[in-house]
């Protein structure tokens, strides 16, 4: 029997099933007498958690996992404006599990109802710290997975950052989770440990008995039970051809990206925070292609002073050491529920005030975030990126801000890069349609595959009844973004890629016709999109795009490429 999922951690794991669920957490919603002692206890469990976590993230460390993500559990349990609300619902008399659990699902409300994955991660983080901190206050026991068994195949509900932390990699052949998906922290953390993992692979726990043997095909996003001897071989076969590519992918770290008739690309990575760095440079990446900032001004209940942010630019742009970091300014709207900016609710926030539009019109909001990055530019090589640009003025709005902080600047004799690229993200089709005048006033372009696949299909990905729309390899997003490459070239100005396609192997062959001269992936997809480009030359892309965009359904795009991805 094969069980479909999303593979979220490519390779191949053979191994028995090891169910885990987790303890019911029962409590008695009783009316407090002692608010001060409740508060106490509630206090003590905190300090416990905050703790506990640090060892944990530091455990994460040693193994090569991304221990920034339990410490950011510590700073959302940490931030005042949580724990304030917690001991405001103790003081009306609200037990301490009571007050977790009102607090937590109000937050989680909050992230869920957003339409940006890396929002919604934020839900799965609460509730992670909801978990725990209720288990703390009521002396439930952990699960514990650092005494497996060898080649165990792990089934759960969902995989949380805590339970990741204690996971021993060596016994450890495959992730299957019920809920979860690429974005998730589930996700990175099975990428980060070289686990095979199929997430969202609906009623695992009810379809797979423990002990039983399972193949987890992490790339296909497939789990297959009842295994028979021919399975088993093929199986066993696969995962030493991927072990075999995966060496073979080492094999290109360190040397230069250029396709095989020798064109040179720049291939980036695109990273979230300063806690990302590590993984940047470990993964060989030539610069940074998209630091998004979101994560900045999410999980608080102020403002980050211009301090916190120079402070975090500056860390990356060091870090860097000369190579390109290329900043993204804030993309914040009404999709992202962020208190203390008093966003309206809007209908459609996708369409709505947000990204360069709430920046411009919150103009103190903005001159601090650009300020700190001109600052930070002293320390390496910074490049400014603006988003959801859909007008002229725009841009040239923030260019006049730039030039004015410059100023600035140089009167108060503090250091920053004269020359600062301001570029654009091309992520709607008003600026495709435009990017011949757009770039009269761009020093680059970077192409946001994500959002330009949904505004051009007018389709929400995270809608299951249209996501079939959601294609880059649709005939329109490709034309869109054929068009938006060749503006670039027609004016002299370089054009790169910092959505999820710049990292599909389909499309490479495309982009390489297109012309476009910068990759930005994930830290972990460098290397092998840096193989995928040293086997492409540039006459045989022509033909292929040639071909493809004659097609007309993405149906037709896909296996064409598919076609050649097999023969390559």
């Amino acid at each position: 029997m094969m069980l479909k999922g999303t593979g979220a951690s490519d390779g191949i794991g053979i191994g028995k099933a090891l169910k885990l669920t987790d303890q019911p957490i029962v409590y008695e919603d009783v009316k407090i007498a002692d608010p001060a002692a409740e508060k106490e206890r509630l206090h003590a469990a905190v300090q416990v958690f905050c703790e506990k976590n640090e060892a944990r993230a530091k455990q994460m460390d040693a193994s090569g996992a991304d221990g920034e993500i339990l410490r950011g559990h510590i700073a959302m349990l940490s931030d005042p404006y949580m724990l304030s609300q917690m001991n405001e619902q103790i003081d009306r008399g609200t037990c301490a599990e009571k007050a977790v659990e009102t607090v937590c699902d109000m937050f989680i409300a909050a992230f869920q109802a957003t339409d940006d994955a890396l929002t919604q991660q934020r839900a799965v983080d609460v509730a992670d710290i909801k978990k725990e901190l209720q288990k703390l206050l009521l002396g439930i026991e952990e699960v514990h997975l650092d005494h497996l068994p060898p080649d165990t195949v792990l089934i759960v509900d969902e995989l949380t950052p805590s339970m990741t932390a204690e996971i021993d990699r060596a016994h450890v052949a495959g992730i299957v989770t019920e809920r979860g998906g690429r974005t998730s922290h589930a996700a990175i953390l099975s990428r980060s440990l070289k686990i095979p993992a199929v997430l969202g692979v609906a009623n695992a726990l009810a379809q797979i008995s423990s002990g039983e043997e399972l193949i987890v095909d992490g790339s296909a996003g497939e789990v297959y039970t009842d295994i028979d001897d021919t399975m088993r071989a093929h199986f066993a076969a696969a995962q030493k051809r991927f072990a075999e590519k995966t060496a073979l992918e080492e094999k290109y770290r360190g040397k230069p990206t250029a396709t095989k008739d020798g064109i040179s690309k720049k291939l980036y990575a695109n990273i979230g925070s300063p806690k990302d760095l590590e993984a940047v440079l470990a993964g060989d990446a030539e610069g940074v292609g998209l630091f998004r900032t979101e994560f900045l001004f999410l999980d608080r209940s102020s403002m980050p002073t211009e301090e916190e942010q120079f402070e975090a630019y500056r860390t990356v742009a060091a870090g860097m050491r000369g190579r390109e970091v290329v900043i993204r300014t804030l993309d914040v709207g009404g999709d992202k529920d962020i208190p203390y900016l008093n966003l309206k609710k809007e209908e459609n926030p996708f369409m709505g005030f947000r990204a360069v539009r709430y920046c411009l019109a919150n103009p103190d909001v903005y001159k601090a975030q650009l300020r700190a990055i001109l600052r930070a530019s002293a320390y390496g090589n910074v490049a400014v990126m603006v988003p959801l640009v859909t007008r002229v003025d725009e841009i040239c709005a923030v260019r006049a801000l730039v030039k004015e902080l410059q100023g600035e600047l140089r009167e108060k004799n503090i250091p920053y890069k004269e020359d600062l690229k301001v570029g654009v993200m091309m992520e709607t089709p008003a600026a495709c349609m435009i990017a011949d005048l757009l770039a009269e006033h761009a020093d680059f372009f970077s192409i946001g595959t994500n959002d330009l696949t949904g505004y051009v299909m007018a389709a929400d990905r995270g809608n299951a009844d249209v996501s079939y729309l959601y294609s880059p390899l649709d005939p329109a997003v490709l034309r869109a973004i054929q068009h938006i490459i060749g503006a670039a070239a027609k004016k002299g100005i370089p054009c790169g890629m910092c959505g999820e396609a710049a990292a599909d192997l389909h499309m490479l062959p495309m982009l390489v016709a297109f012309g476009l001269e910068e990759f930005s992936v994930n830290p972990s997809s460098v290397l092998s999109v840096r193989r995928a480009l040293a086997a492409l030359d540039s006459v045989s892309c022509t033909a292929v795009a040639k071909k493809v965009l004659s097609l007309e359904t993405e149906q037709e795009v896909r296996a064409c490429l598919s076609d050649l991805q097999m023969e390559n």
